[in-house]
């Protein structure tokens, strides 16, 4: 797996720069050899389980673990569910053999195995995902392809029914994180422990595929790796096309095609690697029955000498050059050359092996993620129509993955989900697991948000946007679109905004586009508009006015969202309508979560209570979001602003002691969005983690805008009410403290009077 954080300086030696090879007449054709025995013709679905066991400095971290993974065998049935029957699976040298290559536990794994084999799920077994082993070896320790062979023939032994393995995931990609860049043990910085990982791995792969065809002769190598695509300046064509040849390597070992011809036969020997070892690999033993191909938006680059047109963490060199190593998807390059479609057909071209693409995956919102698969999907069912023989696309990572930002350096809890949620009580289905059992089972599937084209390929991705707006993104001529009420207030234009960032096709609605309250105009405003879904942001506001404007409170928070829900019910429309902390009287004494009691103490909570019973009587397809306490760094209207603005002076503050759940605008509305393209129903507390009074909000505020803390003093409002919102159904809101953080990188809207004036002017 690769993320965007990968710093790629290249220590570049003057390496030859020969044409790269062209396999098409030297590999012969394989098509036949695999085709009999994965069955159907037609594309098929598999899945795959984020599994790595990465080794960084004496720490290991264990994905299996931290997605929860290890402890739910109930995890295979919810795959078998979706039709997937074919699984990459976990079977780890450091799991199973972590003290001695001779002391072996299988337990985890016998139950794991048979029930696979109970719901007819075929497994790829993975012996050694992106790790560098167990802590008696490591990838530079010549002793190393034997131990991982020794591994594999246990396995065999153990479970003779598998026949399909990957003993080394990606070894070209773990090789540069291992022995390049340095992130992963044993921390190798420069060329020579790069190719020396990697034809350490390339011999263990060939070893552990004797060892395994010595109990199964018919057992297939499914090999993974990335594959990218390196693009330049004129200045650094050399550059590139050094890396350019270098992302085949793990392939062209494995296939016995690094000769004395081929042009890295000699760099392989200058830094070190034995001759031997590469004259083994020409037996080609363990050339791939399946090419499996990873393939991330990452994956291709750009390389610009111009450095300053580009963030500085995408700076490097290589000794000779310094530049710039940016995404090249951010750049103005024709699309056709750019993606999987384009990198697949390279591959076949050269191989003219069957393929997989082996990993499908895409850390970002869910309708990014959605459109990545579906692109994906579409690409190789292209290529398979002109010919090449693609055999699957892998759903990566079915139960999402922890801290890939980062690429497991740190250990900060960040989770990307997959088809699965696993932050809810139980693994929630998302969207990518109704696309997924879709295309298993079908081979097609539909979403409104696949009417326009991925962040990829809008104007969002480029660095300096181009003055016209494309709208070449559009895939469909006339695009779905969501109904948002609310034009006037916060969060209905936060949802404007965030829907045009995320390509979310939306109309936008004041009082006098329709009235929710009034019957004819919502009907005839979804018989205009006819929205794919709605989100109602309207409604009113004014707390304490409402105490003596009870009846305008009502038309507004609970008849209004009661019209509006019977009417997209009968359409059999979705509807996102919200809540709030004070339908609870706060006086739990503890954090409220969905299920608690509602006793609402004021004339708003008591509409918004309400508004919850009648819309989901009405709609049982209504999301009801409970929150709290907005604040934002796109307008003044909200409780942190006013205290910066007031700091800002030179006055103090007075706060109350009273505890909420403070919500950051842009983290709900992008989190509530995935919710519902997910198809999320019922009440749902949404708020960021982490309660706090709103005396102890304003000072974190006045800290982090290097006012003085002490400016802020408590209101004297005892005894303190608590609606602090916490969730039973899963925690997917950031916590506060990062929130608090991000507004002030995102503020838009300065609050001192001064600045205030000098933007105006």
């Amino acid at each position: 797996m690769k993320r965007s954080v990968e710093h790629r300086a290249e220590k570049w030696a003057g390496f030859s720069t020969k044409t790269m090879l062209s396999s098409r007449e030297e590999a012969p054709d394989e098509t036949q050899k695999c085709k009999s025995t994965f069955g159907s013709d037609a594309l098929e679905l598999w899945g795959g389980l984020e599994c790595t066991v990465a080794r960084v400095g004496d720490d290991y971290r264990d994905q299996s673990l931290e997605t929860g993974h290890h402890d739910r065998i109930e995890d295979l049935d919810r795959i078998a569910e979706l039709g997937i029957r074919t699984l990459r699976h976990p079977v780890l040298w450091e799991t199973i053999s972590p003290e001695s290559p001779d002391r072996t536990d299988f337990s985890w794994h016998d139950t794991r195995l048979k029930r696979l084999q109970e719901l007819n799920i075929r497994a790829i077994a993975g012996l050694c995902h992106h790790g560098s082993g167990p802590r008696y070896t490591h990838m530079l320790d010549p002793a190393w392809p034997e131990l991982l062979a020794r591994h594999a023939a246990h396995v065999a032994e153990r479970y003779p029914h598998l026949d399909l393995y990957t003993p080394v995931n990606e070894p070209l990609t773990t090789a540069r994180f291992c022995g390049l860049y340095g992130h992963w043990h044993p921390h190798g910085t420069g060329y020579e422990s790069f190719l020396k990982i990697l034809v350490n791995e390339c011999k263990a792969t060939l070893l552990s595929m004797r060892s395994i065809r010595k109990v199964r002769p018919d057992a297939q190598l499914v090999q993974t790796d990335d594959m990218g695509k390196t693009f330049s300046t004129p200045t650094l064509a050399y550059q590139a096309d050094h890396e350019n040849q270098r992302r085949f390597l793990s392939f062209d070992l494995l296939c016995g095609m690094v000769d004395r011809s081929h042009p890295w036969w000699q760099i392989l020997l200058d830094h070190g690697v034995a001759q031997a070892d590469l004259e083994l690999l020409l037996e080609a033993d363990a050339a791939p029955d399946i090419i499996g191909i990873n393939h991330y938006l990452t994956s291709e680059r750009y390389l610009d000498e111009r450095k300053s047109r580009y963030p500085e963490h995408h700076w490097g060199g290589n000794g000779r050059h310094e530049y710039a190593d940016a995404e090249a998807v951010r750049m103005p390059l024709p699309i056709k050359g750019l993606g999987p479609a384009a990198r697949l057909r390279e591959v076949w071209d050269r191989y003219r092996r069957p393929i997989a693409i082996t990993e499908a995956h895409h850390g970002s919102t869910r309708d990014e993620q959605l459109r990545w698969l579906m692109q994906v999907w579409n690409d190789v069912e292209s290529l398979r129509n002109e010919g090449a023989d693609i055999r699957a696309v892998t759903v990566w990572s079915l139960f999402g993955t922890v801290d890939w930002n980062s690429l497991l350096t740190r250990r900060n809890g960040f989770y990307e989900p997959g088809p699965f949620d696993v932050r809810a009580p139980e693994p929630r289905k998302t969207v990518l697991a109704h696309a997924t059992e879709a295309l298993a089972k079908t081979g097609t599937f539909d979403h409104p948000v696949l009417d326009r084209a991925g962040w990829w390929r809008r104007d969002i991705r480029f660095y300096k946007r181009p003055s016209k707006v494309s709208r070449a993104c559009w895939l469909a001529d006339e695009p779905r679109q969501l109904l948002i009420t609310g034009a006037t207030g916060t969060l209905g234009r936060a949802y404007s905004r965030l829907c045009d960032f995320r390509g979310l096709n939306h109309v936008l609605l004041s009082r006098q586009d329709m009235d929710i309250a009034d019957p004819k105009s919502v009907a005839e405003a979804l018989e205009c508009h006819r929205p794919w879904a709605v989100i109602n942001t309207a409604g009113y506001v004014r707390v304490a006015e409402a105490e003596n404007d009870r009846k305008a409170c009502f038309r507004e928070n609970a008849k209004g969202a009661e019209i509006l829900a019977k009417a997209c019910a009968d359409l059999g429309i979705p509807l996102v309508t919200f809540s709030s902390d004070l339908v609870f009287d706060g006086t739990l004494e503890r954090v409220y979560v969905e299920s608690d009691y509602v006793n609402p103490t004021t004339v708003y909570g008591e509409s918004k209570a309400e508004a919850e019973r009648k819309v989901l009587e009405a709609h049982d397809n209504a999301l009801v979001l409970r929150t709290s306490a907005f604040f934002g760094p796109w307008d003044r209207y909200n409780f942190v602003w006013s205290i910066l603005n007031t700091l800002s002076k030179g006055e103090g503050v007075e706060a109350s002691l009273d505890v909420v759940s403070p919500t950051y605008v842009p983290d709900l509305v992008n989190t509530s969005l995935d919710l519902l393209i997910d198809g999320g129903t019922g009440i749902w507390h949404m708020a960021n983690t982490g309660e706090t009074s709103w005396r102890d909000l304003a000072a974190m505020a006045a800290e982090r805008a290097g006012f003085d803390p002490g400016l802020v003093t408590d209101a004297g409002d005892l005894p303190a009410l608590n609606t602090a919102l916490s969730t039973e159904r899963g925690i997917l809101m950031p916590h506060l403290e990062s929130a608090l953080d991000r507004f002030f990188i995102d503020s838009e809207v300065e609050w001192s009077d001064d600045a205030m004036k000098v933007a105006a002017e």
